[in-house]
C-alpha cells in the first residue's frame, strides 16, 4: 500500500478569497487545477486520533511562535476571534477567514512528529 499524501478540504461561500488569503498571505504555493481552482502545498503535516462521542474530524495550523505569528498574520488583514489560550497542548487562537471558514492556530507543548 502506497498513501502518498492528504487532501484537506475548506468549503466558504467566499472561496475565491479563501484561495486568495492561502496564496497572498500564507504564501503557500499552488497549481492551477483549471479555471483559477488553485490548490495548494501546505506545510507539513501530522495527524493524530483521539477520543470523541461522534465521528469528526478538523484542521489546525501550527507555528513556532504564536504571538509573533498572529502580528504578522493581523498585519496582514487575519482576524482572530478567540484570545490566546493555554489549552494544555499549547497555546492558540482561532482565525477566521473570508466565508467564516475558522482554523485553530496554534504553538504545540507535545512532541510532534515534522
Amino acid at each position: 500500500m502506497a498513501i502518498t499524501g492528504i487532501h484537506t478540504l475548506l468549503y466558504s461561500p467566499a472561496a475565491e478569497e479563501v484561495r486568495a488569503t492561502m496564496r497572498d498571505i500564507f504564501g503557500w504555493e499552488h497549481v492551477d487545477a483549471g479555471n483559477g481552482w488553485l490548490i495548494f502545498t501546505t506545510p507539513p503535516a501530522e495527524m493524530a486520533v483521539h477520543p470523541g462521542d461522534q465521528p469528526a474530524h478538523e484542521i489546525s495550523l501550527l507555528c513556532d511562535d504564536l504571538e509573533a505569528t498572529m502580528e504578522d498574520l493581523r498585519t496582514r488583514g487575519i482576524e482572530f476571534v478567540t484570545p490566546v489560550e493555554d489549552r494544555g497542548f499549547g497555546i492558540a487562537s482561532t482565525m477566521r477567514l473570508a466565508g467564516g471558514v475558522e482554523l485553530l492556530l496554534y504553538e504545540p507543548r507535545h512532541p510532534t512528529a515534522i
